[in-house]
Order: C-alpha cells, then sequence, then structure tokens
C-alpha cells in the first residue's frame, strides 16, 4: 500500500479542484452562477439576439462601414453566424471585467481570516499559488463554455444549418477569451496576495487599470510608449481582436501569454519572499 504524500503537482490539481467545487457546490456560488447566467440571458435575448438581426441587414452594414471605413470592421461581418460575432465583441469586453470580480480573492480571505499560514503547512506556497490561479481560470473557462453552448443554441433556433459554422466559431471564440482572461487572472492573484479583502483587491486593481489609462492618453502621440504599453496593461488588444476572425484571431494571443507567464513568475516571487 502506497502511503507517500501527495506530489507538488496532486496538490497543485487538488487546490484547483477544490477551488471549482468551492462554487459549483456552495451555495453562494450557485447564487453568483445563477445571477451570472441571468445576465447573460438578457444579453442574449436582446443585444445578442437583436444586434445579429441588425448585422445581417446589407443596409446597416453599409451605414456602419460609412461611418467606421470600410475596413475597420470587415472581419466582423465575415462571420457565418450573425450571433457567434456579436457574442465576440460583447465576451471580450464583459469577461474580462468579470474576471476582476471573480478572482480577486484568491488569497485575500486566507489573510483576513488567518488561515494561510495554516494552509502553507499542509501544502507547499507554489501548490497553492498555482492551484488557486488554475482553479480561478477553470470557473471562468466553464461560464465562458455555458454562454457560447448558449449562443449556438440561439443561433440554431434561427437555422439549424448553423450549427457547425457555430460550433466552430464558438470553439475559437471561447479559446481565444480564455487566453485573454489569463493575465487578468495572474494580476488578480498577486493584488490579492497584497490586499486585506476581496473588495480591496479590485479597487486597486481599477485604480491601476485608471492610472495604465490616464498615462497611455497622455502618450497617445508617442507610438513607441503605446505599444510599449500594451504589453504591460492586460487587455491592451482587446479593441484589435474586436476585428480578428477564426484562425486570424489567435495572431493576438502571444501578448496574454506573455503578460501570464510574467505575472504568475512575479506573484510566485512574491508569495515565497512574503512573511503573509
Amino acid at each position: 500500500m502506497n502511503n507517500s504524500a501527495p506530489s507538488q503537482l496532486q496538490n497543485t490539481v487538488i487546490i484547483a479542484s477544490f477551488e471549482v467545487k468551492k462554487i459549483l457546490f456552495n451555495t453562494r456560488g450557485l447564487i453568483a452562477i445563477a445571477a451570472f447566467a441571468l445576465v447573460w440571458l438578457l444579453i442574449l435575448l436582446y443585444p445578442i439576439k437583436d444586434a445579429s438581426e441588425y448585422l445581417l441587414d446589407p443596409s446597416f452594414r453599409q451605414l456602419l462601414v460609412n461611418l467606421f471605413g470600410e475596413n475597420s470592421l470587415n472581419q466582423l461581418f465575415s462571420w457565418k453566424v450573425a450571433e457567434m460575432a456579436i457574442f465576440w465583441v460583447i465576451a471580450l469586453f464583459i469577461f474580462p471585467l468579470f474576471s476582476i470580480s471573480v478572482a480577486a480573492d484568491q488569497f485575500a480571505s486566507d489573510k483576513s481570516r488567518g488561515s494561510f499560514r495554516f494552509l502553507t503547512l499542509r501544502t507547499s506556497r507554489d501548490s497553492l499559488y498555482f492551484g488557486r490561479f488554475c482553479g480561478s481560470l477553470l470557473i471562468q473557462s466553464i461560464l465562458v463554455l455555458i454562454t457560447m453552448i448558449a449562443t449556438i443554441l440561439l443561433s440554431v433556433s434561427r437555422d439549424p444549418s448553423l450549427f457547425l459554422p457555430a460550433l466552430t466559431s464558438g470553439v475559437f471564440a471561447s479559446i481565444n477569451i480564455i487566453i485573454v482572461l489569463m493575465p487578468y487572472t495572474a494580476l488578480m492573484g498577486i493584488l490579492s496576495l497584497y490586499a486585506n479583502s476581496s473588495k480591496q483587491a479590485t479597487i486597486y486593481a481599477i485604480l491601476l487599470w485608471a492610472i495604465l489609462f490616464i498615462i497611455s492618453s497622455f502618450f497617445s502621440d508617442h507610438p513607441s510608449v503605446i505599444a510599449a504599453l500594451q504589453w504591460v496593461l492586460p487587455g491592451a488588444q482587446i479593441s484589435q481582436m474586436i476585428n480578428t476572425h477564426g484562425l486570424g484571431s489567435f495572431m493576438y494571443a502571444p501578448m496574454p501569454l506573455l503578460q501570464t507567464l510574467v505575472l504568475l513568475t512575479l506573484g510566485r516571487l512574491y508569495m515565497k519572499r512574503s512573511a503573509i
């Protein structure tokens, strides 16, 4: 009989799965998911359904071309499923905002309750840190997939022949959105290590984005500075991703992936060296 202690990787997986179960099988977590589902139901029934009908209207397309230019939204019109195109635009902006709230309590509650030291006596700080990150990202990924499936069902209810293109577009869009959410989750992990509560971590995130936005506005006439800030600020590429489609949308994936790698490294060093 093998009585050996779980490895660091096993501990990371256990912690990540516990974070997911804490949301899915907890009354408070289920209420949060129900609220999220209700919000997205309203988004599906009104913005996505109504906007997709406009997107199919040639006169409305021509109006957008006249307002924004022929090449500004050309990829948005190339989607075979209008509902998925609108889902893509809305999800790119809604999910990062949601991520700031969901991932804000990776460590803050443990600090305020004094349970952080208790946890680190039973597992390594690396397992706890990466487990919490993976758990938060998994929760968000589940919600992304749920909303993607709901959008597919909405498009199929309009035209059953759209199932395959809707599924293909949905998979590409979901993978991209999850990649976009990675640096947000990693950054909130660092802020939750520093903050004393999830609300405080959220405030820190808002202040950080506001400061970086002001800096980027101040240097708007300096393309080199703006280009450098895009690699620092998570989500800076989102406005450019709107006018992408299919495999072409992955051209912006290196930016959030590199940001995630850097933020996870910084967060790990902070957790290792701080006396939390």
